[in-house]
């Protein structure tokens, strides 16, 4: 009688530890079970040269001659009128000077020509 009482708490007790267990992985609100991403970035297939390139100092080199011309261009054209003479307001052509009673408000600079 013994071994049979004995037997049958082993078999109850390993039923409720795995019980316990299952319960513990089933997702609830507090733990959902989501999936996880890997945001790790991807490897490239392509096979890597042997050697140092010289590509990007030559790129890079191409990138500051492109930037330093169009520095001097901008600089050249803030030598024109419509940026260096008062006159101008902003516009591209200067404003017509009207009476002062057909004066318009202008929408560029807010002031009445």
């Amino acid at each position: 009688m013994k071994g049979i009482a004995i037997s049958i708490l082993f078999l109850l007790s390993g039923y409720v530890a795995l019980a316990q267990s299952n319960n513990q992985s089933q997702p609830n609100s507090l733990k959902p079970n989501l999936p996880t991403k890997v945001y790790a970035p991807k490897v490239s297939k392509k096979k890597k040269s042997k050697g140092p390139t010289y590509d990007a100092r030559e790129k890079f080199y191409d990138r500051m001659e492109g930037l330093n011309k169009s520095r001097r261009k901008s600089e050249k054209a803030k030598l024109t009128p419509q940026y260096s003479d008062f006159q101008y307001f902003g516009h591209r052509k200067p404003p017509k000077k009207r009476a002062p009673e057909k004066m318009k408000y202008c929408k560029i600079c807010g002031i009445r020509h």
